[in-house]
């Protein structure tokens, strides 16, 4: 199943990794975690791979986590599908280009912040709702988000989990450039084509370098996450949100403190 809804493709040293699940909104369960997770640890031992793209639907890139999935079967430990995964994103020594049409929720945007370039649709959307279900953020965006853009707009997307724009995510630096959905694919392979004509061992080098003043820090804040993540899925607050969305309501987190 893992590798259906994992579509896999080198051509031109590029790997492509298409995420292929459309009846579910490419929501990510455990098979589809471990199936990427060993996609990019063996692209990073493969001389014929120079360069990584990853891309979704014409209408969606990833709706997140499979929730079901993951309350039936919670990810504990550092060997997990998921926790494989951010692993191997997070340390992939090769170049990472996303391409990013339609929605783009949870781990749909937080894995971005582990790509070199994205590039997003102007009418693709993204939200990061881990706090609105009672879970905590993940993939070091807590680390990440800030860097980026600020306490205070990584706080804004954080803390209130709301829906924003690709202009938006472009303006704070999540987005390397906005193309018009018909075109992001098209332009993301383009430049995966020129990084692949790079020296590979120079750019290696050059995004080594980029990221070695964080890297230990950002291994910590990853498996910090991921303990609190585990444990807020048995939270009362989680189990709010999760009964809430399946009889179609507001959760209410009143009686909580």
């Amino acid at each position: 199943m893992g590798t259906d809804q994992i579509q896999s493709e080198l051509s031109e040293s590029i790997l492509t990794l298409r995420i292929n699940r459309p009846d579910k909104k490419n929501a990510l369960n455990l098979a589809m975690y471990q199936a990427l997770a060993d996609a990019l640890t063996e692209a990073d031992s493969d001389e014929a791979v120079r360069v990584v793209l990853i891309c979704g639907g014409d209408d969606c890139f990833t709706s997140g986590n499979d929730l079901a999935d993951f309350i039936s079967a919670p990810q504990v430990g550092p060997d997990s599908p998921g926790m494989q995964f951010l692993a191997a994103i997070s340390e992939a020594r090769k170049p990472l280009v996303a391409a990013v049409n339609g929605l783009a929720v949870g781990i749909g945007v937080t894995m971005l912040l582990h790509c070199d370039l994205v590039y997003a649709g102007t009418n693709a959307t993204f939200q990061m709702p881990f706090v609105n279900l009672g879970l905590c953020p993940e993939a070091g965006s807590t680390l990440l988000l800030p860097r980026i853009m600020g306490h205070q707009r990584a706080a804004e997307l954080l803390l209130l989990g709301e829906v924003f724009s690709a202009e938006k995510a472009y303006n704070l630096g999540i987005i390397t450039e906005l193309c018009q959905d018909s075109d992001v694919l098209t332009t993301a392979r383009s430049r995966s084509l020129q990084l692949a004509a790079q020296p590979a061992a120079a750019v290696r080098l050059a995004k080594n370098l980029l990221k070695r003043n964080y890297a230990s820090q950002l291994h910590e804040t990853i498996a910090e996450e991921g303990m609190q993540f585990v444990a807020r899925l048995k939270s009362p607050e989680a189990a709010e949100a999760l009964q809430a969305f399946i009889q179609h309501r507001k959760p209410d987190f009143s009686k909580f403190t």
